[in-house]
């Protein structure tokens, strides 16, 4: 061969190679969400913001909540429950080591545990953890969870944003310098711009596809949409519904439209008359057109509830059914709790669009089986005063976004005011059973009676509608906890 021929093959190599690289998938993502979070501490805050960044992705857990909103093993491999529920044994993963290199082991769990619980702690849901009576280290790779009662919850718990392992190195930094053992590690913060992490190459587990997420601060409707069709990000998690038909018919894009944890309520003063009679509560569940709703507040992408429970759980039950959309039977159960001619009654809506405008829709539907409704608009903090501290209200609009909180309605003194000794039994059995099959008979139970009884009108799912460039794949369709969690998120051919 001579110099020409092996110039003209060294050069086609190169062209090859050059051309191989160029048709490679990316490793890298740029996310759009809406809101930039406070700090990046997601055990020393309450916004939703912190956990769409870093949860699961530089903190973890002992547990993990999947996307179908089940337990799984995180941080604690496995573990073992004692016979009277009281005491948990968790196995640690041998290997693991935080972003800053240092060694994870039970100590770390039991300063986090400690941590929580402490006069000065900063977590905002302390509650969660507050049976946990002692954390003992048993070995590096062993400890011992002690509880004052048994908690069926108390998995899901400890796998929530607020019960992540930190080292007492650098938990007192975590706010602006995240270190976590995630297969994510933070790189930067610039402020009122975009957080940016890197994958963790140590990382105990499996290591994920993506090499850089950004994180970029968009909160305007026109401008996220602008940045998507750009191409200046490569997704968000969660869009404006009303503005979502713009990507539908782009083959650049994909939309994933999954559920949340946001049940959204026409939640009612059980207490005050008239609301305190069944059958005017079962009117008023017969009164509503969950699909007109639906339509006329989320564009068609809310998910029809007819109890307190969202549709992507395992123990979801669907009473949709219970009292279907009806008038004529609506005013016939107004005619029999004694309000022939209807009657009148106020509801207060929260600054969001969904209360403002499905109260402006729930009214109309009210107004056509006689119940006159009264719209008054509040601001945030005179909602929280009024409705939520004082229950001074009739009816209201409003999202419950905590994971299965379902036993907000076993405590009497709660706003919506509903006390019924049956339902109360049935969540502290709940509570207290930790079999996976018994719990999920007894939700069901607990599904069921609040549907019976009409505590609140149940109204819809809120949506969570992610548009993403069409080549990716991997990201979660719903939301049973807040966080983008990336994993699992890799770029296809």
């Amino acid at each position: 061969m001579n110099k020409t021929t092996r110039a003209i093959g060294l050069a086609l190599a190169l062209v090859t190679a050059l051309s191989t690289a160029a048709l490679a998938a990316p490793t890298e993502i740029r996310i759009g969400v809406a809101l930039e979070p406070p700090v990046l501490d997601p055990t020393a805050g309450a916004a939703e913001a912190i956990d769409i960044v870093v949860y699961q992705n530089v903190f973890e857990g002992l547990t993990q909540i999947d996307q179908h909103g089940a337990v799984q093993p995180d941080l604690a491999k496995s573990w073992t429950i004692s016979p009277d529920g009281l005491t948990y044994t968790f196995a640690l993963h041998d290997g693991v080591t935080f972003h800053d290199g240092s060694a994870f082991d039970a100590n770390d769990v039991k300063f986090s545990f400690d941590r929580i619980s402490a006069p000065d702690s900063q977590n905002a849901h302390k509650e969660f953890y507050a049976g946990i009576t002692s954390v003992t280290v048993v070995d590096p790779l062993t400890v011992e969870i002690k509880l004052s009662k048994p908690s069926g919850q108390f998995l899901f718990d400890i796998g929530r944003g607020d019960a992540v392992i930190v080292a007492p190195e650098s938990a007192a930094n975590n706010s602006t310098n995240p270190i976590g053992t995630g297969p994510f590690a933070f790189v930067q913060w610039d402020k009122g711009s975009r957080v940016v992490l890197e994958r963790y190459e140590p990382y105990w587990g499996a290591k994920a596809a993506l090499t850089k997420a950004s994180f970029l601060f968009i909160s305007d409707t026109a401008a996220m949409t602008n940045a998507l069709l750009a191409g200046d990000i490569d997704g968000t998690n969660n869009f404006a519904a009303e503005a979502v038909d713009v990507f539908k018919a782009d083959p650049r894009f994909k939309i994933l439209v999954g559920t949340t944890e946001g049940e959204t309520l026409l939640s009612t003063n059980n207490k005050r008359p008239p609301f305190d009679n069944l059958k005017v509560r079962q009117a008023m569940a017969h009164a509503i057109d969950r699909k007109a709703l639906i339509d006329g507040v989320t564009y068609g992408y809310g998910v029809p509830i007819g109890s307190h429970f969202a549709p992507h759980h395992p123990y979801y039950v669907d009473l949709t059914n219970t009292y279907p959309y009806d008038p004529a039977e609506a005013k016939k159960l107004l005619a029999e709790a004694g309000y022939p001619d209807g009657f009148s009654a106020t509801l207060k809506l929260p600054p969001v669009a969904y209360a403002q405008t499905g109260g402006q829709i729930i009214a109309s539907q009210f107004a056509a089986v006689g119940i006159k409704l009264k719209l008054i608009n509040v601001e945030w903090a005179q909602w929280l005063d009024e409705v939520y501290s004082k229950h001074d209200y009739d009816l209201s609009i409003v999202s419950h976004v905590e994971p299965f909180d379902i036993g907000i309605y076993a405590k009497p003194d709660y706003y919506f005011g509903y006390d019924n000794p049956k339902f109360n039994a049935l969540i502290e059995t709940l509570n207290a059973t930790t079999e996976d099959a018994k719990r999920k008979e007894l939700a069901i139970e607990a599904q069921t009676i609040l549907a019976k009884d009409a505590v609140n009108g149940f109204l819809f799912e809120l949506a969570q509608i992610g548009v993403w460039n069409a080549k990716l794949e991997g990201m979660w369709q719903n939301a049973p906890i807040e966080g983008v969690v990336l994993r699992d998120v890799h770029w296809v051919d």
